[in-house]
């Protein structure tokens, strides 16, 4: 049996290795180690196109129910993210000119991910929210979702995984926005 590890053969400024090719050494040797970066690529914004970002606001935080991040306004722009209870990745509204390239209405199929959806589709057909029914593709966690579409047509899924309520992605003491309670 041969251990692998990674030998660099080309470094950038920091030190940190670019190029690298995987060898292997018997386990009685004691591997090299050459220090190796790796980077987490999280998603944590999505831009939703909207025609009227009060309206969307308004949808977003009173119906749907994810928490105002920030409502930023001046002579040059609009921006809001909003970010859903628990989720690591929020939706951005605005009128910069990046924000405005796609049709307001045009997002197709973001999922969302409930421990319980009945329950959550029940929420929101009381704050006013249109749903479909729920559809089961398969009985194992995971199968079950509804969806759901903000006054512009952008859709949403919602799928129930029961076990995001014994272990959710984001533990709630981690959960507080840019640093804050830690």
């Amino acid at each position: 049996m041969l251990i692998p590890f990674v030998k660099c053969l080309d470094k950038d400024q920091a030190g940190g290795c670019l190029i690298g090719i995987v060898l292997a050494c018997p386990p009685a040797q004691k591997a090299p180690y050459w220090k190796v970066k790796t980077l987490d690529w999280t998603l944590e914004v999505v831009v939703l196109p909207v025609s009227d970002i009060d309206r969307a606001v308004a949808f977003y935080r009173d119906q749907v129910g994810f928490n105002l991040d920030h409502d930023t306004r001046n002579e040059h722009m609009h921006v809001v993210q909003l970010t859903p209870q628990g989720s690591g990745c929020s939706i951005v509204i605005g009128d910069l000119p990046s924000q405005n390239e796609m049709a307001p209405g045009s997002m197709r199929g973001l999922q969302l991910v409930v421990a319980d959806g009945h329950a959550a589709r029940e929420e929101l057909i009381g704050r006013g929210v249109e749903c479909s029914e729920m559809m089961v593709f398969d009985e194992r966690d995971g199968g079950t979702f509804f969806g759901f579409s903000d006054p512009d047509g952008n859709t949403w899924a919602v799928q129930e995984l029961k076990v995001r309520g014994e272990k959710p992605l984001i533990p709630p003491e981690h959960r507080g926005r840019f640093g804050e309670g830690r």
